[in-house]
């Protein structure tokens, strides 16, 4: 089983841009589909960026165009390049991964990592 740690947030003043990582472990990361999610306090998870086959990227309404999920499967990384930063965006952020692309469309995991926080702010 893949493991996810995620890193890069921080605080960012509107406007500005921050890329988040993802360390996978595990071999099979390479035929995961990966997610990239966020978290505010008192909302659900929801998923901001999809993955699926290393190409097909999908994108929330909310961040298209702003956002791009990424991955690099020789070190066994995901990225998400946030640009336009809105206060908006101030989430915990958390990336994971399955073998089913269902899985990562619907953020059924059994288990996530500590996440990272980024906060847009003046």
């Amino acid at each position: 089983q893949v493991q996810f740690v995620e890193s890069g947030g921080g605080l960012v003043q509107p406007g500005g841009s921050l890329r988040l990582s993802c360390a996978a472990s595990g071999s099979l990361f390479s035929l995961y589909a990966m997610g990239w999610y966020r978290q505010v306090p008192g909302k659900q998870r929801e998923l901001v960026a999809s993955l699926i086959r290393g190409c097909i990227a999908d994108y929330a309404d909310c961040v298209t165009g702003r956002f791009t999920i990424s991955r690099d499967n020789v070190k066994n990384m995901a990225y998400l390049q946030m640009n336009s930063l809105q206060r908006e965006d101030t989430a915990v952020y958390y990336c994971n991964g399955d073998l089913h692309v269902a899985t990562v469309k619907a953020g059924g995991f059994g288990s996530w990592g500590q996440g990272t926080q980024v906060t847009v702010s003046s």
